[in-house]
């Protein structure tokens, strides 16, 4: 049997990604505070909504910053893989807080819409227009780290979601300032929180992917099982899986059949790690003569291995 895998320190990338998260956070919690009394002032529920999400992108970034300390623990004998999915349990109840929060909205903007009360518009739209430069600073900062982190990517995302809000907020607010149309203000909540549940939604699909240990996007397994067949002396490839651990962390085990166990063991380890950038597998290579279907995790009353050839 074989298990490679590749080791780096992650230190450097901790700082830096902590860093972000740090600037992010503060200008995140200084301009809540201002569109909240912003909104109290104007009475609209558009800057208040807006003030609401800029409350959840304070509890994103906070537990973005807990989870970046937990997903760095580690590994113990009883968490043999460490603490990496807390990054995707992060993003999981980052993404949920927002449906959560979208609901609320919805429901008191209907209300307003039956009956609009009277709305400031331009300290709405002076509030909204400091916002958005806000949002876009914390856009900067996370930007270049997004890519990398899965709970990082929701945290972002929470903040292209207040981005949107604050153009609609600020188009509402010039609105009601020149025409009094006050129905704008609940009308804008309504668009800014269906948006928001939209683009959330594929945080969702992919943290549930992850935990569900589906195959990650990008890597297909019947072309992971060809290029193993290809091996020379290779009679048969079964009981392969390929997972993610976390957004970057994709692991593979299979069962070989092979002849020559060691230079198919050698092979299978370069073709992968060559063809599909996976460098942690675990792969179990058997003789024809001497395999037993009672270890393979496929091989039960549900599915048959395919029969060795002689």
């Amino acid at each position: 049997m074989g298990h490679v895998h590749s080791g780096c320190s992650h230190g450097h990338e901790k700082h830096i990604h902590r860093k972000a998260l740090n600037i992010a956070l503060c200008i995140a919690f200084i301009f809540m505070i201002v569109e909240v009394i912003g909104g109290i002032l104007a009475n609209s529920l558009a800057l208040i909504s807006d003030a609401l999400h800029m409350f959840t992108d304070v509890g994103a970034l906070v537990l973005s910053l807990v989870v970046l300390k937990i997903a760095h623990l580690p590994s113990t004998p009883k968490m043999s893989y460490g603490y990496h999915r807390a990054e995707i349990l992060g993003a999981l109840a980052s993404a949920l807080s927002l449906w959560g929060l979208c609901g609320v909205l919805i429901y008191e903007a209907v209300h307003r819409l039956i009956k609009p009360p009277e709305v400031k518009g331009s300290v709405v739209f002076i509030i909204a227009s400091i916002g958005l430069v806000a949002n876009l600073l914390m856009m900067r900062t996370l930007h270049s780290h997004q890519g990398e982190n899965l709970n990082i990517r929701a945290a972002y995302l929470h903040i292209l979601g207040d981005i949107l809000g604050s153009i609609g907020v600020i188009l509402a607010g010039a609105l009601i300032w020149l025409t009094g149309w006050d129905p704008i203000d609940p009308i804008i909540s309504i668009l800014f929180s269906l948006g928001i549940i939209y683009g959330s939604g594929k945080i969702i699909r992919q943290t549930v992917s992850v935990l569900m240990e589906s195959t990650p996007e990008g890597i297909n397994p019947s072309a992971i099982e060809r290029d193993l067949k290809s091996i020379p002396g290779v009679r048969e490839v079964h009981d392969l899986h390929v997972w993610s651990v976390s957004a970057r962390k994709v692991a593979l085990s299979a069962h070989i059949i092979a002849e020559d166990t060691h230079a198919a063991l050698n092979e299978a380890h370069r073709l992968i790690e060559k063809n599909y950038k996976i460098s942690h597998m675990t792969i179990q290579v058997e003789d024809p003569l001497h395999f037993e279907p009672k270890y393979c995790y496929d091989c039960d009353h549900n599915r048959t291995c395919p029969p060795i050839l002689p």
